[in-house]
């Protein structure tokens, strides 16, 4: 027969815990890694914050949007490899992220009751917006003491200068994992999870700077024949520039440029539930 029963909706809630990277600069455990020791103000701390919706389809089925906010580091010095810890690189990464994902619960611990506990998985896609390396790099004329450009006498004769700045840049996850989710008091419920976020880029520890962002340039002191354009966009002076050019580009290449960047984090959370629209369901 048919009986009258009744869902919990909509859940509304707040996440803290712990990120970290695993990349080709720092520890590659997975999770928990050792925060880098030192000042507070240079390194902050590798931290998870974040908002969440959750509309539950059924007791078992769920749609999770989330909002969130991840501080990370990275260092050699607390690596297991030997060459990291010699090598002695490190830095820090602001991450902000918003993610749409599928969850499962094995118990119903989305209908109406006092109280359930339930293992839940979860997957979807993400996108991320992370700061990354960028370098303008600046091919410029020998000058004398006046400040004039003096014209060039071999396909060598110029200067290259290259500055680094930071800037920010979207890219993409994948993220997944395992949660355990207990509901209490009818609309209130605690739940901790692991997530781990596989990215599309190789970027987030700095360890790769692309071609697309460095950014050229040629003074123009002096032009070529054409007069619309700096001598030094011209051979041999141009291919010596473009190899300086790939040279820089190839040193920035730390590790293994094939993979791809996680960041991955550690989490509890609480949320409240609301709306509970009637349903039907066969006895």
């Amino acid at each position: 027969m048919l009986t009258f029963c009744q869902a919990q909706r909509h859940e509304i809630g707040v996440q803290l815990g712990a990120s970290n990277l695993v990349g080709d600069i720092g520890n590659t455990s997975y999770i928990l890694q050792r925060p880098i020791g030192g000042s507070l103000s240079t390194y902050g701390i590798p931290m998870y914050a974040g908002i969440l919706y959750r509309m539950n389809f059924n007791p078992y089925q769920t749609v999770r949007f989330n909002l969130g906010y991840s501080h990370i580091q990275f260092d050699d010095r607390v690596a297991k490899e030997n060459y990291r810890r010699y090598r002695k690189l490190h830095g820090t990464n602001s991450i902000y992220e918003l993610d749409v994902l599928y969850e499962y619960n094995f118990l119903p611990v989305n209908d109406e009751q006092k109280s359930l506990l339930s293992p839940y998985i979860f997957g979807g896609l993400g996108g991320m917006i992370t700061y990354v390396a960028q370098a303008k790099i600046e091919n410029d004329f020998n000058r004398d003491a006046s400040g004039n450009a003096i014209a060039p006498t071999s396909s060598t004769d110029f200067l290259t200068k290259t500055t680094y700045t930071q800037g920010q840049k979207a890219t993409m996850s994948i993220p997944f994992g395992v949660g355990l989710k207990y509901k209490f008091n009818y609309n209130w419920a605690l739940f901790g999870e692991f997530m781990f976020r596989p990215t599309f880029s190789d970027s987030i520890d700095y360890s790769v700077i692309d071609n697309k962002d460095v950014k050229v340039s040629y003074n123009k002191d002096i032009l070529d024949d054409t007069g619309k354009k700096s001598l030094l966009q011209t051979d041999p002076y141009l291919t010596v520039a473009q190899q300086r050019e790939a040279d820089f580009i190839k040193s920035r290449q730390v590790g293994n440029i094939n993979s791809k960047d996680w960041v991955n984090s550690v989490t509890i959370g609480i949320t409240y539930s609301f709306g509970r629209p009637p349903c039907y369901c066969e006895q």
